[in-house]
């Protein structure tokens, strides 16, 4: 598959986990990579270009817009994977409003601020990738997650607008909706959920393994596999999909 060589591709939440294996995926086929975060270490250590900043702010996503065309050139790929998980949540009659906040802040205006930003230029240039990672909580709310729920059920919301809305001039917009993948962000869950019910960290991740018809979770380079696929020219014809991720369960 060539359908991304030579491609600039921005990947947010790029320094770990499903972002940074689909930012090495797409560098090994030839794209010229962007990646963002906020953990300047981690960044440093993909070996790509990067640009340090907060997503959950309207001029962070500029300077990430701007930080990718003035190295790279031209944005024709957007990956819109960082986000905020909901280890620290509660049920909603006690849940924070600021949590709610932040997290709203990040997962949906973020890609929102992101996708406005490198639109125009893809339909000037009649050509454009966008894909957003949300969740298998975006079909399916999880327990005491109202928020990460909520903004993964919007970020679905968002990716149907915009393949509406620039789907004339050449650009598709898809999502991949991951089920349970052993990244940082999950092991924080994993590690709250074992400490509320007195189990093992271990035992967790067994439980979940056991959702799956493989008896196993994905992991973050399948993730990365359906990601690069929708980035590339050769899925021109799909637009505005919600793809599962989750080896065959619902969740």
């Amino acid at each position: 598959m060539g359908g991304v060589e030579g491609r600039v591709a921005l990947i947010t939440g790029g320094s770990r986990g499903i972002g940074r294996a689909t930012a090495e995926l797409l560098a090994r086929r030839g794209a010229k990579v962007m990646c963002v975060a906020r953990n300047q270490q981690e960044l440093a250590d993909t070996g790509l270009e990067y640009s340090v900043v907060d997503l959950g702010t309207s001029e962070g996503c500029a300077q990430a817009v701007a930080d990718a065309e003035q190295r790279l050139g031209p944005i024709e790929i957007l990956i819109c994977n960082h986000g905020i998980g909901s280890a620290h949540e509660k049920v909603i009659w006690e849940q924070d409003p600021e949590v709610w906040n932040e997290t709203i802040r990040v997962n949906l205006d973020g890609p929102f601020h992101l996708s406005r930003l490198v639109l125009q230029g893809m339909i000037e240039r009649q050509y454009g990738r966008i894909v957003y990672t949300s969740s298998t909580a975006g079909l399916v709310a999880e327990y005491a997650g109202s928020a990460y729920s909520s903004s993964k059920h919007g970020l679905l919301g968002l990716m149907r607008s915009v393949a509406q809305d620039a789907g004339p001039y050449g650009v598709t917009s898809n999502a991949v909706l991951p089920g349970w993948v052993r990244t940082e962000m999950a092991e924080r869950s994993a590690r709250q959920e074992a400490v509320d019910r007195h189990i093992t960290v271990d035992q967790v991740w067994e439980q979940r393994a056991a959702l799956y018809p493989p008896g196993r979770v994905a992991t973050p380079q399948e993730v990365a596999e359906m990601i690069a696929f929708l980035a590339s020219e050769e899925s021109s014809g799909v637009s505005g999909e919600a793809i599962r991720v989750a080896l065959g369960s619902v969740w």
